[in-house]
């Protein structure tokens, strides 16, 4: 049974590489996110809603991946109707009614141009006492779809991040308000890391090239201590560079570690956590992105930051205990260096192909 299961590792270099072909560059992160500004007053509640536009097909006339005022104009029955049904917001047992109307004058969407803009607004016939905000507008069968919403209520502003999973928000004052969006953006980080095919990829390399608890506990240190400090500095606006450069430096990092772990073996053994603090820097600026497509608030912009980090290392710790215990497993086996080397190879492989897709192809 062992022996079958080395023999299935030994191969996924050739099927790694086969993935890889259909993976997605730079959008990936994007692709299936949504973005609300959410601002509550007296008897209604205005939402500018990023989203993309695949879930509203039959209003995209042109087919060119965004919405026009004219198309929100024509198909507004339609839209109110079927976005009603998947965003709803409630003051105790009475629905909002929802107003579709086209984004505001000058809005810019965001996103590599598969998604659409709109101002859904909501109204009662008295002021609001409570609010209950139930989310559910997601690309169907995609685990990773979720919506960052940014909320101003009764003079505060706040966060939340809606999932397939939490889609469902009763807004409160204190300290409640604040531990959900501590777990919400935990459980962000814990997505973005598990679904970040190239960060997963970058440290199965770093462990590839074998060595003691001690070696990986430096590594693993380096990563994240660099991480952190360019996630934080890019979410604050103090480092930027442009998302290119960013996604390429990534997949560059993962060719160069691999290539590392077959033909400087020696040398990459003393120097493996000075190469991963480097290449975390650059990690840490791609933790960032999905962060900068929302307007975080200032006021809880630190429990933000520091949960969602703090979920990408729960993440990152799941997938590097994952990895570690394997090798150990399969340590003793004769199959054991020749999976490496096939492992790397792979890695390399698609290093190099996602940072010509990423470089010059996006």
């Amino acid at each position: 049974m062992v022996l079958r299961i080395v023999k299935c590792m030994t191969a996924c270099g050739a099927l790694l590489l086969a993935w890889s072909l259909g993976a997605l560059p730079v959008e990936a992160h994007w692709a299936d996110q949504a973005v609300a500004e959410i601002k509550v007053e007296a008897a209604q509640a205005r939402i500018v809603l990023t989203f993309p536009t695949s879930l509203v097909v039959f209003a995209d006339d042109d087919h060119d991946g965004q919405l026009s005022a004219q198309e929100v104009r024509k198909h507004r029955a339609e839209l109110e109707t079927f976005l009603g049904r998947r965003i709803r917001l409630a003051d105790g047992d009475e629905l909002g009614i929802l107003a579709v109307e086209p984004p505001p004058t000058g809005a810019v969407t965001p996103g590599p141009g598969i998604h659409s803009m709109l101002l859904l607004v909501y109204r009662w016939s008295k002021p609001l006492k409570t609010l209950a905000i139930q989310y559910e507008l997601f690309v169907p069968g995609v685990s990773t779809a979720s919506c960052l919403a940014t909320i101003v209520y009764r003079g505060q502003v706040r966060t939340f991040v809606f999932t397939p999973e939490r889609h469902t928000l009763t807004l409160a004052p204190g300290l409640a308000s604040l531990w959900h969006q501590g777990i919400s953006f935990t459980a962000l980080g814990i997505r973005h890391i598990l679904t970040g095919y190239d960060h997963i990829l970058f440290l199965i390399s770093l462990l590839m090239l074998g060595g003691g608890l001690r070696s990986l506990l430096k590594i693993v240190t380096a990563f994240t201590v660099a991480h952190s400090v360019t996630l934080s500095l890019a979410v604050l606006n103090v480092v930027a560079l442009p998302s290119r450069w960013v996604e390429s430096g990534i997949a560059l990092s993962i060719a160069y570690v691999a290539a590392e772990n077959l033909w400087r073996k020696e040398h990459a053994i003393r120097s493996r956590w000075l190469v991963t603090f480097n290449f975390g820097l650059i990690h840490g600026l791609g933790f960032a992105t999905i962060l900068k497509e929302m307007t975080l608030s200032r006021t809880n912009l630190a429990l933000s930051l520091v949960s969602f980090n703090f979920g990408v290392e729960l993440g990152q710790i799941a997938v590097v205990t994952a990895a570690f215990l394997s090798l150990g497993v399969l340590a003793t086996l004769t199959w054991e260096s020749t999976m490496r080397r096939w492992v790397s190879a792979a890695a390399a492989a698609i290093g190099i192909l996602w940072f010509i897709q990423r470089a010059f192809l996006a």
